[in-house]
């Protein structure tokens, strides 16, 4: 049985890659699915407490590449990548999203001949210096198969000049992942404080966001004019948590700072 590589580099990865994931054991292919982790995040809190959540099993090929600057990443990543593949060659590398990852194993991939599927292809923002753009763009430039989340963005890689047989609308993946983890979602506590109905969930750690403080404290200000109606609940990401320690910056008043949640809690 063949073996198709499904590549996780950070914990956004992994509910895109669950729904496939099980479809592919469930049978009926002769594919074997292999999860690949190339460890761009690697500590439980962000990604290790989201396997068990997703009904994941543990990474089966773990490259270990983590830190650095998005060129170190990237490098690192491509040179573990094209190692793991000379010894072991997939039928197809499948690589979702737009992080460093994703575009070193797109990369190293197709320097070696496999056929590489962009799952969320054909996404644009028009952001041409943030990071995830430069990365999508260039994955969709030399990716084999296009996977869109929609006809909009299917026909957005047809515009771009992509074969129509490489390109399909197959759905989004996070939808298929989240319906199947809603009703366990919904049995959960809720944290200490909030009550069902009524309050707010905040996610803040884009790069662009927090790591100015020119940009950072406007939004925090935002924060606390919503936090005056409605109490929110933030998941603190650690590069949110270290700008704001580094920024000298204060959370609201309201605002109810909470760890990284697994994938079901914040669901919930």
């Amino acid at each position: 049985m063949r073996e198709l590589h499904l590549v996780a580099a950070a914990r956004p990865n992994l509910p895109k890659l669950a729904a496939l994931f099980h479809a592919l054991a469930a049978g009926g292919l002769p594919l074997r699915p292999v999860l690949l982790h190339t460890g761009q995040h690697h500590d439980e809190a962000m990604f290790g407490a989201h396997l068990a959540a997703l009904g994941l099993p543990a990474p089966e090929v773990a490259l270990g590449v983590g830190g650095g600057s998005h060129a170190e990443l990237t490098g690192g990543t491509m040179i573990a990548a094209e190692a793991t593949w000379r010894r072991r060659r997939p039928a197809l590398v499948v690589v979702p999203g737009d992080v460093d990852g994703a575009l070193a194993a797109t990369l190293a991939a197709r320097k070696l001949g496999l056929p590489v599927a962009h799952l969320e292809a054909g996404l644009r923002n028009g952001e041409r210096n943030m990071p995830e753009e430069i990365n999508r763009r260039a994955i969709d430039a030399i990716a084999t198969l296009h996977w869109a989340p929609d006809e909009a963005s299917a026909a957005r890689l047809l515009a771009e000049g992509h074969a129509p047989g490489g390109v399909r609308a197959v759905g989004n993946s996070m939808v298929d992942t989240l319906r199947r983890n809603l009703p366990a979602a919904r049995d959960l506590p809720l944290p200490a404080g909030l009550a069902p109905g009524d309050y707010g969930v905040v996610t803040l750690h884009r790069a662009g966001n927090v790591d100015d403080a020119a940009s950072f404290a406007p939004l925090l200000a935002a924060l606390a004019e919503a936090a005056a109606l409605l109490p929110l609940a933030w998941p603190l990401h650690p590069r949110s948590r270290a700008r704001l320690a580094a920024h000298g910056l204060a959370v609201p008043p309201g605002v109810t700072l909470l760890p990284p949640l697994p994938y079901l809690e914040f669901l919930g």
